[in-house]
């Protein structure tokens, strides 16, 4: 994911859940994934809170064309693992389940050059919506536009091992959420819980720009949820703009499904932001790696978690991405 995914200490994360799968291992696992719908697809989708299906609003895809689709100078071949994670694999597992939409977000393979999820956006029209990772010092508000204009409504930034101080100082960075503000897409942080207080602060500079927290800014990554992150993370709910991905289940508190011992910090956040402002994803590939499946991500919020009414899951599950994403 990228940033899970740019940063260096997610590829490390990442090494771990995803146990060096193959190319052969990963296609049985793919198929093993898909096995778990229990139920045929008529059943599961009347099942949604609504006729139009569920979003998941955060995936990669990748395809294993690298002469189509050149990776990034960072990276080689033995970074894609698995080998592909394509539209078609994505769906094979998403729709059987009522999922009808996705927000694709640039996998880092590729860095600035979106290429690869543009064209997937544009060859599966009103499918997918996306989020762009692009160079903050090189022309940022045209290339924003210009993005816009392709289906992209978010932007990822990714603090890496920068200082939490002074990673959002830049020009280029300060740019972006003017932009973003102006032109109705949403910044997209990627991050430690050590980088939420220069979000806040960023928040409190740009108060109309839209900000989305990918996977409750890691906070349970180390197995335990730390009360002084998550009231951090809280605190980012009194900038009414701000929402929070409730994603990457697999790598996160006991990295165990039912994933219930994250329920806790989920009723937190929806107390904190409401449910209008969470929206569920599954971070596939990742999702569906190591034992995982796409089928438990989804049923935490549909099924597992009882505090959740049927306006909360309507809104996890799809009015929230919808409202950020494919507005």
């Amino acid at each position: 994911m990228s940033q899970f995914d740019l940063a260096n200490t997610r590829q490390r994360d990442r090494a771990t859940l995803r146990q060096s799968m193959g190319r052969r291992e990963w296609i049985a696992g793919v198929a093993a994934a898909a096995g778990t719908v229990a139920l045929p697809y008529h059943r599961v989708a009347a099942e949604s809170s609504d006729d139009k299906g569920y979003i998941d609003a955060h995936v990669h895809v990748w395809t294993p064309d690298t002469k189509t689709y050149p990776l990034d100078h960072r990276y080689d071949v033995s970074a894609m693992q698995p080998p592909s994670f394509t539209p078609k694999q994505l769906l094979q597992l998403a729709e059987p389940l009522g999922v009808s939409r996705i927000v694709l977000i640039q996998m880092s393979f590729y860095g600035f050059d979106n290429s690869y999820m543009l064209d997937a956006i544009a060859n599966h029209p009103g499918r997918f919506s996306g989020v762009a990772v692009i160079d903050p010092n090189d022309h940022p508000v045209e290339t924003m536009k210009s993005l816009k204009a392709k289906g992209v409504r978010g932007f990822r930034i990714v603090s890496g091992k920068s200082d939490p101080d002074t990673w959002l100082s830049g020009e280029g960075m300060k740019k972006m959420w003017a932009c973003a503000a102006d032109e109705s897409m949403a910044i997209c942080p990627l991050i430690n819980p050590e980088y939420l207080p220069s979000v806040d602060k960023m928040c409190q500079r740009y108060p109309e720009t839209a900000v989305v927290i990918d996977h409750f800014a890691r906070i349970g990554i180390d197995g335990s949820v730390h009360a002084r992150d998550l009231d951090a993370l809280c605190r980012l709910a009194e900038h009414r703009h701000t929402h929070v991905k409730t994603s990457a289940f697999y790598a996160l508190g006991k990295k165990a499904a039912p994933y219930t011992d994250l329920g806790a910090m989920i009723h937190r956040l929806a107390h904190a932001y409401g449910s209008d402002r969470l929206m569920w994803a599954t971070d596939c590939p990742y999702q569906v790696q190591a034992g995982h499946t796409y089928h438990d991500s989804l049923d935490l919020i549909r099924f597992k978690l009882d505090f959740l009414t049927e306006r909360d899951r309507s809104w996890m599950l799809r009015k929230t991405a919808e409202k950020v994403f494919f507005a």
